[in-house]
């Protein structure tokens, strides 16, 4: 019975062996493991280093002692091996012995002569890159590029030295000399190895001859640049060249570090890293730059087994500047009714100051310091950390590569088939805890990318000052209508928005996070791209200290109330009236904008530049109007609805009249940035925040409480998340800038906006002064009466008055009692029903 239970038993075991056996020991693994361990790496690398310091002292010593060398050879030649012996009593001249001499006279007379330095230069890179794990050039590369050399070197000695010096050239150069000297003679060898000379400068630096004057001028282009496919000048012509060496359907198959990958234009071929396994293309093929993709045919795609092992690759990028496409301005002309009128040449708002000029470069600080290089070393450990703890959760990935920024550094990573991303998703905080990090954000999936984004502080964040960004050339070039430069992405690029497509900008961020600093950036970028006549800023500031640096600049930017002191609007009853006056000149642009027959800013102005829009029939330039308010928090506590509702209506309606606001707050809670501003803010700037809740606030999404701070921030237009790195502009840069401007001729004052005057401030008719009254009263209140409409546009265009006269015969008339308050966006009410009710009221009122 225990016999029978016992069979049984080792029957179930048996059932369960083979199962076990799969499970623990994987495919690929088992008795040689030891090739791919990390130690068994170091040992070879350690030995390599030293054998090559060992053959190079021993050519050294073999070169020297030539003299002695036939006592060496014939040692070494003798039947009885007596230089083998350990107590030979007369010794090698070799300062390495027999040994050295040995390797000395097989590689330098027997083959390849001096050129067997070279061999010595290839073992010592092979030994650092498996001790050290250096990665500064594919293996293979310097492989074939030490064997083009070594050959190339060789015979060159055998052609001068010939037989007076054989060593020079060793035996592989002289008899290849004697053999193509047989076959081409001697000028046709000389010819051959200038020609050898001249493919390999091509292949290897990819030279353009050029003749010019009878020179042949070459340019040698960046080493970064060679294949680099994804950059935009010199991807054309390396995609047609690849396509052609490639698209044979052969060089696909058997390749077992290769990865197809099905795009919207074709089949992109990913190569993995693996320095005796890249696939062979024929180009010179850079590692650790951006995948190299070519378009092939689609057809001809085959299975490729998946890679077993990758190494990380680094996208490299110029430090270019993104600007996306700008605005085609349109081409003006002057209206025959102006030329007749004698006006000949198109109106130039500038001329209104024709003597400014915009800052120079040299008001902003030239920060002394070099471009942060994030150490191989830490990028490695940073990979390794983020697989091994994706691998401790049982998630496999197929490939990762690196794309370095100023301040994070950006891990694509491609998941295997059939993991989730919800997976890598929950994994944030863990590695976080791997990598030590301040803060890590992932990304999953990267919109476009097809990869998994994992964003990784560097140790040593790069600062990006704003004079470069100002002085590079596509800003200087950009011909927005508001350019904004917003700072540095994780490519290295320029970030340049237009802020009249955004329309309306909302920053927000934790106290010390580089909130003002970004203000001050947008203010700056304007001030260097925009003439005073083209440009206003309405300043509102209720902590009174940061945005009281631009008062110097009052008669040039800035606009204000009639009457007001100070252009820096710092209380919060005249914030209200600020707005609401806001809400006045954009009614009044409308009725503009209408009259002209225009839909816009841009097309009312060019037609008031081509002179078809006259001053005698009320028309006037518009300017763009930009309000930054810098604690929106503060005014809504105070304030409320007051401040809230006309922000509503400025961020709704006041896109296409040209005024765009740019509301700023450090508490961005759900009773401060309200759904009716968020609603109208499509643009939204973040910076750090101190809680999910914050951040899906601003964002409508995390992400900003991950943010490391001083300046790292994330901007959103409603579709993606792009992280910037803002530039920092200081206080005495901003001072400079501001007192550039101010001591030069200006306006006689700020521009005056419309007068509005609050509920409590009305008049009413006890306080009307018939005396004081304006002359053009009577005709005023008769074409209201007539009209039945209390607009202030309807009697300046009517009695062909400026826009502040016409606002002071509406008070009047408000006063009087013939119209009502103001209302907002409609029209004020008339009191009064007809002319004849309206000429009975004017005797009564004036006895």
């Amino acid at each position: 019975m225990a016999t029978k239970k016992s069979n049984s038993f080792r029957n179930a075991a048996d059932d369960f062996l083979p199962e076990e056996k799969e499970k623990k020991i994987p495919m690929g693994e088992g008795k040689l493991a030891w090739v791919k361990d990390e130690r068994t790496h170091k040992i070879l690398g350690a030995f390599f280093i030293l054998f090559s310091l060992f053959l190079f002292v021993a050519f050294t010593s073999h070169i020297i002692n030539l003299s002695r060398f036939e006592t060496d050879q014939d040692i070494l030649q003798s039947s009885n091996w007596k230089w083998f012996k350990a107590n030979n009593e007369r010794g090698a001249s070799n300062m390495m012995g027999y040994i050295g001499a040995w390797f000395s006279h097989l590689f330098i007379h027997k083959w390849f002569g001096i050129a067997s330095y070279i061999l010595l230069f290839t073992i010592f890179t092979l030994g650092t890159r498996l001790l050290f794990k250096w990665q500064l050039h594919p293996m293979t590369k310097i492989l074939r590029y030490s064997f083009f050399i070594i050959v190339w070197i060789s015979i060159l000695m055998g052609f001068i030295f010939n037989h007076d010096n054989l060593f020079m050239g060793g035996g592989f150069g002289y008899f290849g000399y004697m053999w193509l000297k047989s076959l081409i003679g001697a000028v046709g060898t000389a010819t051959f190895l200038f020609l050898y000379a001249l493919a390999f400068m091509i292949i290897v630096y990819n030279i353009d001859l050029k003749f010019k004057k009878g020179l042949v001028q070459y340019e040698e282009e960046p080493e970064d640049m060679k294949v680099a496919f994804s950059d935009h000048e010199t991807e054309a012509e390396n995609i047609k060249q690849h396509y052609e060496e490639v698209h044979a359907p052969e060089l696909l198959v058997n390749k077992e570090n290769a990865k197809l990958v099905e795009e919207e234009d074709g089949i992109q071929l990913h190569s993995i890293p693996d320095e005796d396994e890249l696939v062979e293309t024929g180009a010179n093929i850079e590692e650790y730059l951006a995948p190299i993709s070519f378009i092939v045919d689609p057809i001809k795609e085959k299975k490729i087994d998946k890679p077993t092992d990758f190494e990380l690759k680094i996208e490299e990028h110029e430090e270019d500047v993104f600007v996306p496409e700008e605005i085609q301005k349109p081409i003006l002309d002057v209206a025959p009714a102006a030329r007749l009128a004698g006006l000949e040449d198109p109106y130039d708002p500038t001329l209104d100051l024709p003597g400014y000029q915009f800052p120079t470069l040299d008001l902003l600080q030239e920060y002394e310091f070099t471009k942060t290089e994030v150490d191989r070393s830490e990028l490695e450990t940073s990979k390794n950390l983020i697989v091994e703890t994706l691998k401790n959760y049982n998630i496999a990935i197929s490939e990762i590569r690196a794309n370095i920024g100023p301040t994070v550094t950006l891990y694509e990573i491609v998941p295997a088939p059939g993991v989730k991303i919800s997976r890598i998703k929950n994994l944030e905080d863990d590695i976080a805890l791997s990598l030590a990090a301040l803060g890590i954000r992932i990304i999953a999936p990267i919109p476009g990318r097809g990869t998994i984004g994992i964003e990784v502080p560097n140790k040593k964040p790069e600062m990006v000052p704003m004079r470069s960004m100002i002085a590079s050339k596509k800003f200087q070039e950009c011909n927005y209508e508001l350019p904004v430069i917003l700072g540095k992405t994780i490519s290295n690029e320029l970030y340049i928005a237009d802020l009249s497509k955004m329309p309306h900008l909302l920053c927000a961020g934790a106290t010390g996070q580089g909130k003002s600093v970004g203000l001050n950036t947008l203010i700056v970028s304007l001030l260097y791209k925009k003439h005073p006549s083209e440009l206003k800023f309405v300043l509102v500031d209720p902590k009174k200290v940061e945005l009281t640096l631009y008062n110097k600049i009052e008669r040039h930017y800035l606009a204000k109330l009639p009457g007001d002191g100070d252009a820096i609007i710092t209380d919060t009853k005249l914030v209200c009236n600020t707005l609401n006056s806001l809400c006045m000149e954009m009614d009044e642009r409308y009725e503009l904008l209408k009259a002209a027959g225009k839909r816009n800013i841009i097309e009312y102005n060019a037609k008031f530049r081509e002179r078809k829009l006259l001053p005698t029939e009320g028309h006037r330039f518009l300017p763009y109007i930009v309000v930054v308010i810098d604690e929106v928090a503060d005014l809504m506590m105070t304030a409320g609805r007051e401040v809230e509702t006309p922000i509503a209506r400025l961020a709704q309606l006041a896109r296409a009249i040209g005024i765009h606001v740019i509301l700023a707050t450090q508490r961005p809670s759900v009773n401060i940035i309200t759904g009716t501003i968020k609603a109208n803010f499509p643009a939204r700037l973040a910076f750090r925040v101190t809680s999910k809740i914050d951040s899906r606030t601003i964002l409508d999404s995390n992400g900003a409480d991950q943010l490391i701070g001083k300046g790292d921030m994330l901007f959103s237009t409603g579709n993606d998340l792009i992280r910037l790195q803002c530039p920092f502009v200081d206080t005495p840069e901003v001072e400079r800038i501001t007192e550039f401007i101010g001591n030069q001729r200006g306006y006689s004052s700020a521009l005056i906006l419309p007068e509005f005057r609050g509920d409590d401030e009305a008049g009413s008719r006890e306080d009307f002064n018939a005396n004081e009254r304006d002359a053009l009263f009577e005709d005023a209140a008769r074409l209201i009466v007539m009209t039945q409409q209390g607009s202030t546009s309807l009697i300046q265009r009517k009695l062909k008055l400026g826009y502040n006269r016409a606002g002071r015969l509406v008070d009047q008339l408000e006063q009087a009692g013939i119209v009502g308050p103001f209302e907002g966006a409609k029209a004020r009410k008339v009191l009064i029903p007809d002319e004849a009710s309206l000429e009975q009221f004017l005797n009564t009122l004036y006895k």
